[in-house]
This record gives C-alpha cells, structure tokens and sequence, in this order.
C-alpha cells in the first residue's frame, strides 16, 4: 500500500487546514503522526475502518478525523491551530498497535507550518 499525503502548508494561528491521505488500496485503520524539530514523532489521531476515532489530548476538541472509504482517503481538519502544532505530518496505515506508531504502511509527510 502507498500512501500520498498532501494539504500542509503555512497558516497564522488560529487559522485552519485540512491535510488528505490517499491510499493506493484498501487500508484497515489509519493514523495521523507528526514530528516537530527536535522532538519525536508523536500520535495525533486514528480512525478504525468503521470510522471510531482516537486523539491525542493535544488535539481533541480542535482537530476532527475522518475517511471515505469508497476512495481509500483519510482526512484530518485542524481548527484552531497554534504555533506547538508545527511539524510534519504523516500518515499511516494498517497498524499493529493503533496509538503507538507500530503501523505497517507510511506516507512521506507534509509540513505544516503554524506562525504569525
């Protein structure tokens, strides 16, 4: 499975982004990460095939995931954004473990960036 994420891109804070994640085929559940200068890549959000979501504290109440099954797409829609949430974004696929990072397919990352 090949996973082609797109939509980062610059923002003031406060603004709003969607990022897509394509899949070249049928995925199972699916997750968002990122990875800020410095840091390590953290969870951000997931969503099981019949669309039950998980968040990171960080994130809840601001960002929303969600997927089209029918063209093998995952969204993340970030309200609300704050310069902390700076990073790349990746998505994945098909995990061992939902929330730990542990997932079999990865995308190659969108940066979004977060400044006034």
């Amino acid at each position: 499975v090949q996973l082609q994420a797109s939509g980062g891109g610059a923002v003031r804070p406060g603004g709003s982004m969607r990022l897509s994640c394509v899949a070249s085929s049928r995925t199972y559940d699916m997750g968002w990460f990122r990875q800020a200068p410095g840091k390590e890549r953290e969870f951000v959000a997931a969503i099981t095939w019949s669309s039950r979501s998980f968040y990171a504290d960080s994130v809840r109440g601001r960002f929303t995931i969600s997927r089209d099954n029918t063209i093998n797409t995952m969204y993340l829609q970030m309200n609300s954004l704050r310069p902390d949430d700076t990073a790349i974004y990746y998505c994945a696929a098909d995990p061992y473990e939902l929330v730990s990072g542990d997932y079999k397919f990865w995308g190659q990352g969108t940066q979004v960036t977060v400044s006034a």
